[in-house]
């Protein structure tokens, strides 16, 4: 046998790199990507929110005697102190974990970002402390789907619905104009930049 062909060595097929395919992100965020529980927090808070402003909007148009009278108020009511609930978690979990590191961007853009994210946090606890204030007014407790009650520690101050009242509504159009502006610069990232923003929120981590 020819000393060439001895000297042949046996393919190694690490050698040569796989295919690059988007995989399923991990629990905890990383500097390139969420974690599925962030992921989830997001998808599960943003429509939940998106419809509790529509939800508010539609009832208070409601007539004494129609049957949504009470229970559109007591659903808002219990979905709101679920959401005021996963909020503390996320900022908790937010706290206990990394940041994907950003996108390449001006620092103008970057900051703006992390200015939006904080505003939108600190509109969604000032709403909900509201929203409590509002039903909590007459000093009866909160029932949450008759899962559980959350009692009235501060009520019977003077306007107190009124004045909680007004600070819920106008937070929350404000809300829903920031929650719009976010959207739009999602889809700015994926569409004119073509980066990996949304693609991170939407449960993918890095190709590699």
């Amino acid at each position: 046998m020819p000393a060439s062909i001895d000297r042949i060595k046996p393919i190694d097929r690490n050698h040569y790199p796989k295919p690059q395919t988007e995989s399923v992100v991990q629990t905890r965020n990383s500097t390139t990507h969420y974690g599925w529980v962030a992921v989830l927090f997001h998808w599960l808070m943003a429509p939940a929110i998106i419809g509790m402003f529509a939800l508010g909007w539609w009832m208070v148009g409601l007539s004494y005697y129609d049957p949504w009278y009470r229970q559109g108020p007591d659903i808002h009511k219990s979905v709101g102190i679920l959401l005021l609930m996963l909020l503390a978690a996320r900022l908790v979990w937010r706290w206990a974990n990394v940041e994907p590191a950003p996108e390449p961007a001006p620092r103008w853009q970057q900051r703006a970002a992390g200015a939006a994210h904080g505003l939108i946090y600190g509109l969604l606890l000032v709403i909900f402390v509201s929203g409590y204030l509002i039903s909590t007014a007459d000093g009866r407790a909160i029932e949450v789907f008759n899962w559980f009650s959350v009692p009235a520690t501060l009520h019977g101050l003077e306007n107190q619905e009124d004045i909680a009242g007004s600070i819920h509504k106008w937070l929350a159009w404000a809300l829903m104009g920031l929650v719009v502006l976010h959207g739009l610069a999602a889809f700015k990232h994926h569409f004119v930049n073509k980066d990996r923003t949304l693609i991170k929120m939407l449960g993918r981590a890095p190709r590699g």
